[in-house]
Order: C-alpha cells, then structure tokens, then sequence
C-alpha cells in the first residue's frame, strides 16, 4: 500500500533530523546513529511509515558506521539511480513510503554480496 503525506504532516511526525535524512535525502553523520553498532534481534522498521525492512540476522559490521544489511525483505525496497555528489550509486527508498534510507553497494558478504547501508535515523526496531 502507498502511503503518501504532504511535507506539513511529515514535519509534525518526524524529528528534524529524521525529517531531513528520510524526506530530503540526507545522510547522518558515520558512527552518530543509534543502530550502526546495535545488536538487538528482531526487525527493521521504517521511521515514516512501520514497513517491515531488514531482518536483525542480515545486520553485518561493515566497519562504515552506518547499519549494514546484505539483504532488504523482499518488496521492501526500491532501488533508484543516484547521481549526485558525482558519483553513480544505487539509493534504497521505502516501497511503501517513498522515504530514503541510504544506498546499496556491491561489496557486501556472501550470501549476496550487497551492502544496504542504511541511515539509523530512517529506522525503528521491533525485538522479537
């Protein structure tokens, strides 16, 4: 289900910093977020909208300081090409929401080999 709001009523639901990284692409400072080091077991939420993202067992330290994932749940995500800041990335977006959560990278561990790295800040966590 899409889920979509106008910037007013994502203001009032989401701290400044959230509002800024989830809703105007920006990005959280390395190693300042609340999950980049968490090791709790249960599921990845997004902040905007409560859809189901990652899986705690597919949490890595990749040693970025952000949260990194190898794998999203399945229709979870939306991939979009990212040409900003003059370089070709791939950036993840809620399917729900539409909000930004960070970029993906091919140079994750196996099974996959990808690296979601995800701002903290673009996520809740429910404990199993």
């Amino acid at each position: 289900m899409k889920i979509t709001k106008s910037e007013k009523e994502w203001k009032e639901l989401l701290s400044p910093e959230a509002f800024n990284v989830a809703r105007q692409h920006g990005t959280e400072a390395p190693f300042s977020g609340k999950f980049y080091d968490y090791k709790g077991e249960g599921v990845y939420k997004c902040i905007c909208c409560d859809t189901p993202l990652f899986e705690s067992e597919t949490k890595f330290d990749s040693g970025t300081g952000w949260p990194s994932y190898y794998e999203a749940i399945e229709g979870a995500i939306k991939e979009i090409k990212d040409e900003s800041h003059g370089m070709i990335r791939v950036e993840v977006r809620c399917s729900s929401c539409d909000a930004h959560l960070g970029h993906l990278f091919p140079d994750g561990p196996e099974p996959t080999g990808q690296r979601y790295c995800i701002n903290s800040v673009s996520l809740e966590f429910d404990e199993n």
